[in-house]
C-alpha cells in the first residue's frame, strides 16, 4: 500500500525536478545570450564588451544609485534625460552621448577628472572616477546614443476626462430610456445636459485652436538665451534678425553671424564651453544649425515683417512679447485672426511721413497733406479686407 503511494510520488517529483532543471538551463542560456547583446567600449589598448547586466550597473551609476564618489553629485543630477520647460544650462545626457560616445575611455576620464574651462572646473570639482567607472559610463553613453532622444509623451488628462464625461452621458441616456435604475428623471436630464454642454465646449474650443500654438516652446539644438543676448548684453533684435525690415521673414541668423562675437567669446558664464562649441562645430563640418521655428502661421495666411516694421512701425515686443526676459523662447501672442484684426482696427499709421506705401496710396498722402484727414487707420486702407492676408 505504501509503495503504491510513495513510488508514484517520487516519480512525479523527479519529473518536476527535471522540468525545473531544464527551465533553469534555458533561462541561463537566454541570460547569457541577452548579455551578449551588449556594447563595446575601448581604452587606448583594450576593447571591453559590456553586457546587459553591466549596462544595468552603468545606468545605476549614471543616476547615482551607485555612488560615483564621496560628496559629488550623480551625472543625471545635472545632465537631464527629460525635457524641461526652464533652461538647464548643463548639456543634456543625449548631447553628451552624441559628443563622447564614440571616443575612448581616456577621453571621458580626462573630461570628468581634469576639465578645461572655468565652469566645468567649478562643477566637476572633487570628481575622481576610476577606469572601471569610466568604462561603465562610456558604455551607458553609447547605449543612450543608440536609443536616441525619447519622444515627448502627450498629456492625457484632458482626454481621459473627456472620455469619462462621455461615458457618464451615455450611461445616463441608457438608464433613462431602457434600464431605469435611477428612478428620478431629473437626475438623468441634469447629467445629460451637463455632459452635452461640456462635450460641446470641448469640441468648439479644440476646433478654434486648430493651428494655434500659444506658449509653444520647442527644444532647440543650441541652448540660446534671448535674456542673455537681448537683455543682459542689449543686442538689438535686428542685428541678428536683419531681414525684418526688408523681407516677409525676420530671418534666422546663420552660424557665421554668431561667430562675430563667439570667435572671441568661447565660454558662457552659465553654459560653459559646450553650447558655444556647437557653433564652431557646425562651421567646421559645414552643416547648418537646425533651429526649430517657434512662431508659425497657417499656409493660407500672408504676413510680411517688412510691412509691419516699416509701415506700421511695430516694435518686436508688441507681437513677440518680452523677449529680453526669456531664456527659453516661446510664442507669447496667440497669433489668431481675431488678434490681428483687433490691431488692424485700432492702429493708426502715419502715411504722410511713411514712404513704404507712397506709390500705392497717393490719395491718402494728398488728403493728409491737405489736412482733410489727420491720420489713417489700417482698416481704412484694406487692413480688414480678407484678400489682404488670404489671396
Amino acid at each position: 500500500m505504501i509503495e503504491e503511494i510513495v513510488i508514484p510520488f517520487l516519480r512525479k517529483k523527479n519529473i518536476l525536478l527535471v522540468l525545473l532543471s531544464v527551465c533553469l538551463v534555458n533561462y541561463s542560456h537566454a541570460s547569457e545570450k541577452d548579455n551578449d547583446k551588449g556594447i563595446s567600449v575601448s581604452t587606448s589598448d583594450t576593447i571591453y564588451h559590456i553586457g546587459n547586466f553591466e549596462l544595468k550597473k552603468a545606468e545605476r551609476l549614471f543616476y547615482g544609485l551607485i555612488p560615483i564618489g564621496k560628496g559629488v553629485m550623480a551625472c543625471a543630477d545635472c545632465h537631464f534625460l527629460s525635457y524641461t520647460d526652464t533652461l538647464n544650462w548643463n548639456p543634456s545626457s543625449y548631447d553628451i552621448a552624441n559628443t563622447f560616445a564614440e571616443k575612448n575611455v581616456e577621453n571621458l576620464i580626462g573630461v570628468v577628472n581634469n576639465p578645461i574651462g572655468i565652469k566645468m572646473m567649478e562643477v566637476h570639482k572633487g570628481y575622481e572616477i576610476s577606469e572601471e567607472q569610466a568604462i561603465l559610463l562610456q558604455a551607458y553613453l553609447e547605449k543612450l546614443k543608440l536609443e536616441g532622444d525619447p519622444p515627448t509623451k502627450p498629456k492625457r488628462t484632458h482626454l481621459l476626462l473627456f472620455i469619462l464625461i462621455n461615458i457618464i452621458g451615455i450611461a445616463a441616456t441608457v438608464d433613462l430610456l431602457f434600464t431605469h435604475k435611477i428612478p428620478y428623471k431629473l437626475v438623468h436630464l441634469l447629467l445629460i445636459l451637463a455632459a452635452s454642454v461640456y462635450i460641446l465646449r470641448v469640441v468648439v474650443m479644440e476646433a478654434i485652436n486648430i493651428g494655434r500654438q500659444e506658449l509653444y516652446a520647442p527644444l532647440q539644438p543650441i541652448k540660446f538665451s534671448h535674456k542673455v543676448h537681448a537683455g543682459n548684453n542689449q543686442i538689438d533684435c535686428e542685428y541678428c534678425h536683419n531681414l525684418a525690415e526688408r523681407s516677409e521673414s525676420a530671418g534666422i541668423p546663420p552660424a557665421g553671424l554668431c561667430l562675430n562675437c563667439h570667435t572671441l567669446v568661447r565660454e558662457g558664464t552659465r553654459s560653459g564651453k559646450f553650447e558655444i562649441a556647437k557653433i564652431h562645430a557646425t562651421m567646421e563640418t559645414m552643416t547648418p544649425i537646425e533651429w526649430i521655428r517657434v512662431h508659425n502661421l497657417p499656409d493660407h495666411v500672408f504676413f510680411s515683417h517688412a510691412q509691419h516694421v516699416n509701415a506700421g512701425k511695430l516694435e518686436c515686443v508688441e507681437c513677440h512679447g518680452p523677449i529680453e526676459e526669456m531664456d527659453v523662447i516661446y510664442q507669447y501672442s496667440e497669433l489668431s485672426m481675431g488678434w490681428c484684426l483687433d490691431c488692424h482696427r485700432t492702429r493708426k499709421v502715419d502715411f504722410e511721413n511713411n514712404t513704404y506705401y507712397s506709390n500705392l496710396f497717393e490719395e491718402y498722402h494728398n488728403k493728409l497733406k491737405e489736412g482733410i484727414i489727420d491720420s489713417v487707420l489700417v482698416k481704412d486702407i484694406g487692413g480688414t479686407n480678407c484678400m489682404k492676408c488670404h489671396y
